[in-house]
């Protein structure tokens, strides 16, 4: 309610400074106790236990700045990032696109963040306190070696994750999705898990997470699904933005960027059905895209998704959104007579 009495105000500034000026008022509000390890909606993952599945997506804390005023909002896990070895400012603003009438946003940041350093001490200073973080990583844009870049991340930041998310999706740095070709990928992951082997760690590596386009042919999704089998991937999260244009409305349809929000919600179902066909279940999957609703979540599961994330809803249906799928899929499990989001996995 009180969103919705804000939502115009904010609105009306433009959608990079409303989302500087949430994230500010995430970090500065009294911290919130984050969801219970045990409940009806708590699943495994990967070896990690997750309260609940629902999480927020990369992207919107690039620095790791506020992950645990994230999972106070009722949000299961939060994923920070992406991340990259030096500070970089992304591409020239403006490059956030709120596109109300669709129920979208454009973006076209370009990674940009306070680099890995900054993200270290920050990270470090919040180390033994509860929840799961995910941290998303990526190379620079000016990188001679991209590979070196993702490795010297994961060497970094696997003391600190509960799990790594390798970020060679994003549509907004140049080159960086043929990363997805299956040779480049596979001595990708052969460092990044090289890399986590290597770092001074007192507990097993965190599990390697690797994001997806959806912008993706059939062979490349089966290619991709035989090296996260071969590889052991902690999961595939599928997917990031898109660069398609399905028909909108909105004036700022032709803004270059990656898509998300409610119109990328069939193709990102599609890619998440394809994915689970492809790796047969052996790999677990984040469901992405479009996720507005505890509908919009279940259907997602019940598609192969063992957790989902969000991000471009929560500018729309405001902070409160978590712990609303959240009560929402506690009532869709009953109805539909599951004892567990484990059982409800890809059961449609």
């Amino acid at each position: 309610m009180i969103y919705a009495l804000l939502r115009p105000l904010l609105f009306r500034l433009e959608a990079e400074s409303a989302h500087g000026l949430a994230l500010r008022a995430l970090r500065l509000s009294p911290r919130r106790a984050a969801a219970r390890g045990q409940g009806p909606l708590a699943t495994d993952v990967a070896g990690i236990a997750f309260p609940n599945p629902i999480g927020m997506a990369a992207g919107f804390d690039k620095d790791g700045e506020a992950p645990d005023a994230l999972l106070g909002l009722g949000f299961g896990f939060a994923e920070v990032g992406s991340i990259t070895p030096l500070p970089q400012p992304g591409n020239p603003r403006p490059r956030l696109f709120r596109l109300a009438e669709d129920r979208a946003v454009i973006n076209r940041m370009g990674f940009n963040n306070g680099g890995a350093q900054a993200a270290v001490d920050r990270l470090e200073a919040r180390a033994g306190r509860p929840g799961v973080i995910g941290i998303n990583i990526g190379a620079n844009k000016d990188s001679a070696d991209r590979i070196a870049d993702y490795a010297t991340m994961a060497r970094l930041m696997a003391p600190l994750a509960s799990y790594l998310a390798v970020n060679v999706s994003s549509p907004n740095t140049p080159g960086l999705r043929a990363l997805q070709d299956e040779a480049a990928l596979t001595a990708l992951l052969d460092a990044v898990i090289a890399a986590c082997d290597s770092a001074s760690l007192a507990r097993p590596p965190p599990p390697v997470f690797l994001k997806v386009a959806p912008d993706l042919e059939p062979a490349d999704i089966d290619a991709i699904a035989r090296i996260a089998i071969d590889k052991r991937l902690g999961a595939l999260i599928v997917s990031n933005t898109t660069v398609s244009r399905p028909p909108l409305r909105s004036p700022h349809a032709g803004e270059a960027g990656g898509l998300s929000g409610a119109p990328l919600k069939d193709l990102a179902q599609q890619r998440l059905r394809d994915f689970r066909r492809a790796t047969g279940g052996a790999v677990p999957l984040v469901g992405v895209g479009g996720i507005a609703s505890a509908e919009d979540a279940w259907a997602r599961i019940r598609a192969g998704a063992s957790l989902v994330q969000l991000y471009s809803a929560m500018v729309y249906e405001g902070p409160g959104i978590a712990h609303r799928i959240g009560k929402g899929m506690e009532r869709l499990m009953r109805r539909d007579g599951f004892a567990s989001i484990a059982e409800a996995v890809g059961s449609e």
